[in-house]
């Protein structure tokens, strides 16, 4: 019998970025938060109309600009470049922070240290003294956003699990997360906890709950 592990697939973090991609709504307005979740904005589909908003003053967001096309008076929260669709705005810190604290975000797309079962977020600070917190407007977009997605990788680089009983980082927002996409499943936050939607190829939930060390549930 061949080893499990040799059998498994794990998503890239660009296929993580086409799953989140297919499953936003058409007409929804979202938050791409800073690092990997950056990627879902090349990967959203031509025949839906998203709006992509960043917490730095822009809505409209477009794909990454070709090396001919960079603007370096255009960038996102992570300081990146990005393009402006047709029809986009440009606004301050003031009007977007209103938008996010208001209630106007369908989806917010966040990075993540820990997220708990109970859907408890932890993404700005891993009690690390070396390692400097950034909270930015994370806890702004946790509380405010309708849904939270969460994209990370499942374990961390020494193989501890990212999905906890409880968080033991400094947590950004009280049972916030909605979903989570993981290079392993996309995981949503049920009433009795994780509930695999759907794993990668040739995973199977033992071998899920196995990698991750706590409960999942079927769906």
């Amino acid at each position: 019998m061949s080893d499990v592990a040799t059998e498994v697939k794990l998503w890239t973090r660009a296929e993580m970025a086409q799953l989140i991609a297919a499953d936003i709504p058409e007409g929804a307005v979202v938050n791409i938060g800073i690092g990997m979740p950056e990627l879902v904005a090349d990967h959203l589909p031509r025949d839906k109309e998203i709006l992509l908003q960043s917490e730095n003053g822009l809505l409209g967001m477009g794909p990454t600009p070709g090396a001919n096309e960079i603007d370096w008076d255009l960038i996102n929260a992570g300081k990146q470049p990005v393009t402006l669709l047709e029809g986009g705005a440009i606004f301050d810190h003031t009007l977007s922070f209103t938008m996010m604290r208001g209630g106007h975000l369908d989806i917010a797309i966040l990075g993540a240290f820990q997220v708990a079962e109970n859907g408890d977020l932890a993404n700005w600070a891993t009690n690390d003294p070396n390692a400097i917190p950034a909270v930015g407007g994370a806890m702004d977009l946790a509380v405010g956003a309708r849904n939270v997605f969460v994209m990370m990788e499942m374990l961390t680089k020494k193989g501890e699990s990212k999905l906890v009983h409880r968080c033991t980082y400094p947590l950004t927002g009280v049972a916030c997360v909605s979903r989570i996409y993981t290079d392993h499943a996309v995981i949503d936050i049920g009433p009795d906890g994780f509930v695999a939607r759907r794993l990668a190829p040739g995973l199977t939930l033992d071998e899920l709950k196995r990698r991750a060390g706590i409960e999942i549930h079927a769906a």
